[in-house]
C-alpha cells in the first residue's frame, strides 16, 4: 500500500553508470515536504542519486520509489521537477527563455504544435513569481547566472511538481544570488513541494537548509545540520581532517580544514 507520507524511499540501493557502482547499499527516506540538501566532494553519488530518482540512471539494483511509484531506468517519474547543472545546458541554442520554459508544459499542451493562450499566461505567471517576467523574449545566451537558474526552476515550476531536484542550483553564483536563490527554495517548500538539491557548499546548507544527507560512495550520514556537521562525519565525507566550532556572535557553524584555522565555509544563523 502506498505511503502518502513518503516523498522518495530508496531501500537498499546501488546503481552506476557501468560495471562499478557509484554509490552502495543506500538506504534512505525523505519524506513529503521536507527540504534536503545533499552534501560531498565531486564524484562522491550526489548526482547519480538524482538520476536515480528521475529513471536516468542506466543501472540500479535495490528499490527506488518516487511519490509511491517504483522507478525504473527510462521511466521518468510523474509530478517531478527538474533543474539540472547549468554548465550541462549548450547555451547556444536558438531559444528564448518563454520558450526554455515552455518545454516544461509539454505534457499538458495537447495536440496542437503551438501554445494556447493559457500556456503562454502560464508562462507568464511562472516567470513573474519568479521575478524575471521582463525576460520573456530575452534569448537564453543573453541571461545572468542567476538569470539562467530562475528560468531553469521557471521551467521545472510549471508544471506544478509535487517534488523537485535540483542539480547543483546555486553552483557559480555570487552569494547574494545565491541566497535569492535558496530563499525561493525555502518559499516554495513552505507551499508543500518537497525539495531535494546536490550541493558542495556547506556554508549555505547550514544556514538555510533544514535536512542534510552527506554522501561519498553511500550515505554517510543524515540529520540536522547541528547533528551532521561533526569533525568524524565530515572528514568521511569530504577525505581529509575537518574542524567545527561555533560562531561567537551568532552561534553558526563554522567549518574548517584541519590543516587550515581560516573558515572554509561560514554558516550564520539560521534562515527566518
Amino acid at each position: 500500500m502506498r505511503d502518502e507520507s513518503i516523498a522518495i524511499h530508496l531501500d537498499d540501493f546501488s546503481g552506476g553508470y557501468g560495471a562499478a557502482d557509484v554509490v552502495r547499499d543506500v538506504s534512505l527516506t525523505i519524506p513529503v515536504g521536507r527540504f534536503v540538501g545533499f552534501v560531498g566532494p565531486s564524484g562522491a553519488g550526489k548526482t547519480t542519486l538524482l538520476k536515480a530518482m528521475l529513471g536516468d540512471l542506466p543501472r540500479i539494483s535495490g528499490a527506488v520509489a518516487v511519490a509511491g511509484r517504483q522507478i525504473r531506468p527510462g521511466r521518468a517519474p510523474e509530478g517531478v521537477g527538474y533543474v539540472p547543472q547549468t554548465e550541462t545546458v549548450d547555451w547556444s541554442f536558438p531559444a528564448t527563455v518563454n520558450d526554455v520554459v515552455l518545454m516544461g508544459r509539454i505534457r499538458s499542451m495537447g495536440r496542437l504544435p503551438w501554445p494556447s493562450r493559457t500556456d503562454r499566461a502560464a508562462v507568464a505567471a511562472v516567470l513573474a513569481r519568479l521575478g524575471v517576467g521582463e525576460l520573456g523574449d530575452r534569448h537564453i545566451r543573453e541571461l545572468s547566472g542567476g538569470q539562467r537558474q530562475r528560468v531553469f526552476l521557471a521551467r521545472a515550476l510549471i508544471g506544478a511538481p509535487r517534488i523537485l531536484l535540483l542539480d547543483e542550483p546555486t553552483a557559480s553564483l555570487d552569494v547574494r544570488t545565491r541566497d535569492e536563490i535558496l530563499h525561493l527554495l525555502l518559499d516554495l517548500n513552505r507551499t508543500g513541494v518537497t525539495v531535494a538539491m546536490t550541493t558542495h557548499e556547506l556554508n549555505a546548507v547550514a544556514a538555510h537548509l533544514p535536512w542534510v544527507v552527506c554522501v561519498n560512495g553511500g550515505v554517510v550520514a543524515e540529520g540536522s545540520p547541528e547533528a551532521v556537521f561533526t569533525p568524524a562525519n565530515l572528514s568521511r565525507t569530504f577525505g581529509a581532517p575537518m574542524r567545527v566550532v561555533r560562531d561567537a556572535e551568532t552561534g553558526g557553524v563554522l567549518i574548517a580544514e584541519g590543516h587550515d584555522h581560516g573558515p572554509l565555509a561560514t554558516a550564520g544563523r539560521a534562515a527566518d
